[in-house]
């Protein structure tokens, strides 16, 4: 599968969508705050790095893809969770990335200064986000 931008998809949302993935998103933050004031910022910091609206992200992508396989008059429930698995398999490496860029602000950003942490931390971000996507492709398939 090729990654690509398609901004006439942005059309295909219903505004019921979008709203359910602003409540979602809002409610997975406000959960996040309220663990931080229980537990502590480095609690609620970890809950906080949660894709906040990957889970209804990935419910409307399956969504979508069942929709769309029912106009060609298919059943497209399997090919709707493939899409999602997908989608989530990209935002777990995209995590990956971003331990990498919390790690090296962790480590960098006293030494280094601001601008230079960051700089090194979003080049760290992209290759290793990057890296594993390029390997997860190169691997063999299971039969």
């Amino acid at each position: 599968m090729r990654i690509s931008v398609d901004l006439a998809r942005l059309r295909q949302s219903r505004p019921t969508e979008l709203a359910s993935r602003f409540a979602l998103g809002a409610f997975i933050t406000a959960a996040a705050g309220v663990i931080a004031n229980l537990y502590g910022p480095a609690l609620g910091g970890l809950f906080l790095a949660f894709p906040a609206i990957l889970p209804a992200s990935l419910t409307l992508v399956a969504r979508h893809q069942e929709q769309e396989k029912a106009r060609n008059r298919t059943v497209g429930v399997v090919r709707g969770r493939q899409a999602a698995a997908l989608d989530a398999m990209g935002a777990t490496l995209g995590a990956f990335g971003l331990a990498a860029f919390a790690f090296i602000v962790h480590r960098g950003s006293v030494e280094l200064g601001a601008p230079l942490t960051l700089a090194l931390a979003t080049f760290a971000w992209l290759a290793v986000a990057t890296g594993l996507w390029r390997w997860r492709r190169r691997r063999p398939r299971p039969a």
